[in-house]
């Protein structure tokens, strides 16, 4: 009996992770795919250093802080083998996020610190809820100066002590706008809160939420994280932080599985 359910002998019995499969293979494939995209995009634009391969993708924007330069793992390999061959694609002298959608061995003999396994959570469009309000005025940007606002939202906001005090374009190079869509809330003309969207693979991933500790408590954090999140017509994902995941759950997020973040100070 057991054998009726066992393939012909030699047929390719796909593991969700081939090169060459549909992104839409399944949803987590897609998020998988999706923030390799985010992971190469800006920096591909702005001409610094990226690599997209089979087994990961990652790009360095920049030399002060981790949350600019990211590592994720494609495909479910040897992590070892992803840090090493990072070291040889992509400049070995900066902090980075490494980010695998697996559980994954220890990795300090690496240099590595162990940031947590924070929830991959994901937004269905069909999810019906009463949109969320807020006394902040939210704007898309669409031009330089209201870049260099959501880059410095983003920076005292979430806080990103490593690239205080702000420099500009230490993040966003002007070219990000080509690639993702970003937010900003103000209060008169004070920004105080941000959000970025970024599609790729059929999913839109929300990214770079922030709010200044003055829109705390107004529905800031929830309205910036909506424009995103409703910009495509499709499913939206997201890596909640601890603060964020009660705002996303509100917003008809569920969890989807956790994944693994690691550090490169």
């Amino acid at each position: 009996m057991a054998s009726s359910i066992l393939p012909p002998e030699g047929e390719a019995l796909a593991t969700g992770w081939e090169p060459d499969l549909a992104p839409a293979d399944s949803l987590v494939r897609q998020a998988v795919l999706a923030h390799a995209s985010w992971a190469t995009d800006a920096a591909r634009r702005a001409g610094k250093p990226w690599y997209d391969g089979d087994s990961w993708a990652g790009s360095v924007l920049g030399d002060s802080g981790p949350m600019t330069n990211w590592v994720i793992q494609k495909q479910p390999v040897d992590p070892a083998e992803v840090i090493l061959e990072a070291a040889r694609e992509l400049p070995n002298n900066v902090p980075y996020l490494f980010v695998s959608p697996w559980p994954t061995r220890d990795l300090r003999e690496h240099g590595l610190a162990l940031a947590g396994h924070p929830p991959l959570m994901v937004h269905l469009p069909m999810t019906e809820i009463i949109p969320p309000t807020t006394d902040v005025d939210i704007r898309q940007v669409t031009d330089a100066a209201g870049l260099a606002e959501a880059e410095r939202v983003l920076i005292e906001g979430y806080p990103l002590p490593e690239l205080q005090p702000v420099r500009a374009g230490c993040m966003y190079d002007a070219s990000f706008l080509e690639g993702s869509t970003v937010w900003v809330g103000y209060d008169g003309e004070v920004p105080l809160a941000t959000s970025t969207a970024h599609s790729a693979a059929g999913v839109t991933i929300v990214e770079n939420v922030a709010v200044m500790p003055a829109a705390r408590g107004r529905g800031a954090g929830a309205g910036i994280t909506w424009a995103a999140t409703k910009h495509h017509d499709q499913p939206a994902v997201l890596i909640a932080s601890d603060n964020g995941q009660p705002v996303y759950q509100r917003l008809g997020y569920l969890r989807l599985e956790r994944w693994t973040v690691w550090v490169r100070p």
